[in-house]
């Protein structure tokens, strides 16, 4: 379930639909926290994934308590800058430079979610985590426009051969099977990966 709104921001953002002024949605559909539970019941997941934008800014509470009445267990993707509620199966921190994270998020973090840009990424992070995950699950993706980058791939498959654990190599599976275009309802109206002249 994608949330929108999202003061972060990042220029590489695939999914700036949810954020940037120039993509407004052409409806909104209106619909109370019982009704979004119930739709998301009905498509009979084990779980649901609050993600955006980014949802901890949003007050979730009457959102988790609806899909809780009816026993849907509930995760969280977040950057991880803003207070997370509590009520979450499964929390993913996925950091970003423009609003680093809390610590206590990323105390609370299930997984961590580190989008590889450079060769450097994986270093400068650690380093900004005074060197050690707390998490147990630390997942490397390439930034989607870097995917094919020997020098990203080749950092992350080192990081993940030489430091082990916490470390998985990770990938954006739903792009490459086109997930977004074959749900009509999920299909952003803005391109993924972005658009850099325009400034998403």
């Amino acid at each position: 379930m994608r949330l929108q709104g999202c003061p972060v921001k990042c220029a590489w953002c695939d999914s700036a639909s949810t954020w940037h002024p120039q993509f407004v949605p052409k409806q909104v559909r209106k619909a109370s926290a019982a009704e979004l539970a119930e739709e998301a019941a009905a498509a009979r997941p084990e779980f649901v994934v609050l993600t955006g934008g980014e949802p901890c800014i949003h007050d979730l509470s009457a959102l988790l308590a609806a899909m809780a009445s009816i026993g849907l267990k509930v995760h969280l993707e977040t950057c991880g800058a803003y207070p997370i509620a509590p009520g979450f199966a499964w929390v993913t921190v996925s950091p970003k430079w423009a609003k680093p994270p809390l610590a206590e998020s990323l105390a609370r973090a299930d997984e961590v979610k580190l989008i590889v840009e450079a060769p450097d990424s994986i270093t400068r992070w650690t380093e900004a985590v005074g060197g050690k995950w707390l998490s147990p699950n630390v997942w490397l993706h390439p930034e989607w426009s870097r995917r094919a980058d020997p020098a990203v791939l080749r950092t992350i498959t080192e990081q993940v051969k030489q430091g082990g654990a916490p470390y998985r190599a990770g990938w954006q599976v739903h792009k490459p099977y086109s997930a977004d275009s074959l749900d009509a309802r999920a299909r952003p109206p803005a391109p993924l990966g972005g658009d850099v002249a325009k400034g998403f």
